[in-house]
Parts: structure tokens; C-alpha cells; sequence
């Protein structure tokens, strides 16, 4: 097989892999979930039919959209009017290409696309999911969707000003707009959320804590706003818009607008996972082994305390940012008995 050849087939596993194993399920079951949590704020059941604990209950939602009347209204413009749901969805869908789900996998890069303007590019597409809505609620040719997509319009664009300006400090530190250099960079230096931990002497990680925090913040508010999440659902305002730009949709075009929305959810959600807690590296800061050294004559015999970490070794063997796996399990379990020597309260047991 050549080269190309390969790369596309890989490329079109990923695709098919992200969609129909990651994105489609986890929008179906994130509908669960927030109709199972909004029943207990209320004091209600939630979902309890379809399935052990109403579990199928997505599964019986598609078939009901799927056969459900598939209406237009006799004024509406036709064209556009079905074309607003996939414009609505596909920016969602899209932006995920970028992100990076993991390092390797047999010698393939565990990314769909690994562009240098990684950033941008989510950004920009994701820009586009506001045409959706507004043409959506246009298309329509009805007074409260077309008041609906005004307003979604000037909240989304009001809002991508702030997630713009929140990542400059990311990447003025990584150097470049590629996602996985990002990663990297966490890997090397600690998550860019809480820097200072496992160099808790550096005065310069906890001044870089501040504005980090500060970029995080942003960034998830502006993300809620771009997805139209609470407190930031202004372009639907069931209470007073009849259901806002999508008051005229029904069966799979109305659905259309709520697996872009909770895709977008789920992207955001991976974006901010990328950008301030580690991305895909998946190892969280060493808080278990900072409390294991603290609290170690208290609670841990030595055994124990190299039994845990020793158990850390697959993880670091596994990345492939650490060429050494052999050498770093010998550092690890050395430094690991050095630890064990110097405590006191270990070797009082």
C-alpha cells in the first residue's frame, strides 16, 4: 500500500471512528444524562421506560425523529430552510478533526488533521455555526424564529472576541497554534490550568498560575456562550420565542440543531481539555504521589509506597515523548527507594 494511499484510508478510519464511536454516542447519552439530572432537580423519574433505568431511551428517541412527520412550512424558503440544520451541525462535527485524542497507535497519529494554525482553524469553523442558526430562523419566514436567530447572532459573535483573546497567553508560551505542541508542552512543563505543581519552589509557575486561571475562566464562559448553554440561552428563550430559530422545525432537521449543539459541547469540552489540562497525555499532575510522600509515615510502609509507584510504570513506558522506558522504570524505582530512606516515619516501620 502507498503512502497516500494509507494516509487516506487512516484518515477515514479516524473519521469513522470519532463520529460514530465518540461524537454520536456521547451526544446521545449527554441528552440522557441532563434529562435524568434535570428529574432529580425536579423530583421527577427522568427516562425510565426504554431499557434497564431508561438506558435505550436514545436509541427510541432516533427512531421516533426518523419517522416522525417531516414538515415545511408552505412559506418558508425551501432551499435554505434545509439547509440551516447542517450548517448548524457540521461546524461541530468539523472542528474536532483538529484536536488530538491520543499519541500513537501502531505508528498512526491519533489526530485527524495535525495543522500548524490548529487554533484558527477552530476558531474559524466554528465561527460558521452562527449561519445555521440565522438561516435557520430566516428561512423560516415566521416573526419569532427570525427574533431568535437575531439574537443568537449577536450573542455568538459577541462572544468569539473573548475566546480569541483568552488563548494568547497559551500560545505565546507554547511558541506556535498546533494543538499537539500544546500537549507537549504540558507534558514537559505541567498542565498550563495549575503549573506550579511537582515545582511548588518556582516562583515564576505560580505568577504564571494568574493569568492561566484567568484564560480558563474565560475561555469556559465564552464556550458556554457559543453553544447556547445556560445562562446563555438567549437565541432559544422558550419563555418568550416559542422555542427561538427552531420554532418551525420538526423530526430529523429538528434534531439536526441539538446534535450540533451537544456536539459542540463535547468539542468545546476537548478544546479546553487540550489547551489547559494536558489534552490527551491523560496523567494528571502527581497530586496521589505528592500526598503518598507527604503522608507516608502515617498511612504507607515502604512496600506499599513502591508498589504504587512502580505501578506508574506502563503509563511512562507507554508515551512516546520518553524513549527510555527500561531507564526511566530503573530511575523510578530508585528514586522511589531514595524517597523511602529519607522518611523517617518509613523506616520506623
Amino acid at each position: 500500500m502507498s503512502p497516500e494511499t494509507f494516509f487516506i484510508v487512516t484518515s477515514l478510519l479516524k473519521i469513522v471512528a470519532i463520529l460514530f464511536v465518540v461524537i454520536l454516542p456521547m451526544v446521545s447519552y449527554a441528552v440522557y444524562a441532563e434529562r435524568k439530572v434535570s428529574a432529580a432537580i425536579q423530583d421527577r423519574l427522568g427516562p425510565n421506560r426504554v431499557g434497564p433505568g431508561g438506558l435505550l431511551q436514545p436509541i427510541a428517541d432516533m427512531f421516533k425523529l426518523l419517522l416522525k412527520e417531516d414538515f415545511t412550512p408552505r412559506a418558508a424558503n425551501t432551499f435554505y430552510y434545509w439547509l440551516a440544520p447542517c450548517l448548524a451541525v457540521m461546524p461541530a462535527i468539523i472542528t474536532i478533526a483538529v484536536v488530538p485524542f491520543g499519541s500513537t497507535l501502531f505508528g498512526v497519529p491519533m489526530i485527524i488533521a495535525d495543522v500548524n494554525v490548529g487554533i484558527l482553524f477552530v476558531f474559524a469553523i466554528a465561527s460558521l455555526g452562527v449561519y445555521g442558526i440565522v438561516i435557520g430562523g430566516w428561512a423560516s419566514n415566521s416573526k419569532y424564529p427570525f427574533l431568535g436567530g437575531i439574537r443568537s447572532s449577536a450573542q455568538m459573535l459577541s462572544y468569539e472576541l473573548s475566546l480569541g483573546l483568552a488563548v494568547i497567553p497559551v500560545f505565546l508560551l507554547v511558541g506556535n497554534l498546533r494543538l499537539t505542541s500544546v500537549v507537549h508542552y504540558q507534558i514537559e512543563h505541567g498542565w498550563f490550568i495549575a503549573p506550579f505543581i511537582g515545582d511548588w519552589t518556582n516562583a515564576w509557575k505560580w505568577l504564571l498560575t494568574i493569568p492561566m486561571i484567568i484564560s480558563f475562566l474565560v475561555f469556559t464562559i465564552a464556550i458556554f456562550a457559543e453553544t447556547n448553554r445556560l445562562p446563555f440561552d438567549l437565541p432559544e428563550a422558550e419563555q418568550e420565542l416559542a422555542g427561538g430559530y427552531n420554532t418551525e422545525y420538526s423530526s430529523m432537521k429538528f434534531s439536526l440543531y441539538f446534535l450540533g449543539e451537544y456536539a459542540a459541547m463535547i468539542t468545546g469540552s476537548a478544546v479546553i481539555v487540550t489547551l489547559f489540562f494536558g489534552g490527551c497525555d491523560g496523567r494528571c499532575p502527581d497530586f496521589a504521589m505528592i500526598n503518598l510522600c507527604a503522608s507516608a509515615g502515617s498511612s504507607f510502609s515502604r512496600s506499599r509506597l513502591l508498589t504504587f509507584l512502580s505501578s506508574r510504570r506502563f503509563c511512562l513506558s507507554c508515551h512516546p515523548s520518553l524513549p527510555l522506558p527500561l531507564n526511566l522504570n530503573l530511575t523510578l524505582i530508585s528514586s522511589c527507594h531514595s524517597i523511602t530512606r529519607s522518611s523517617p516515619f518509613i523506616n520506623a516501620h
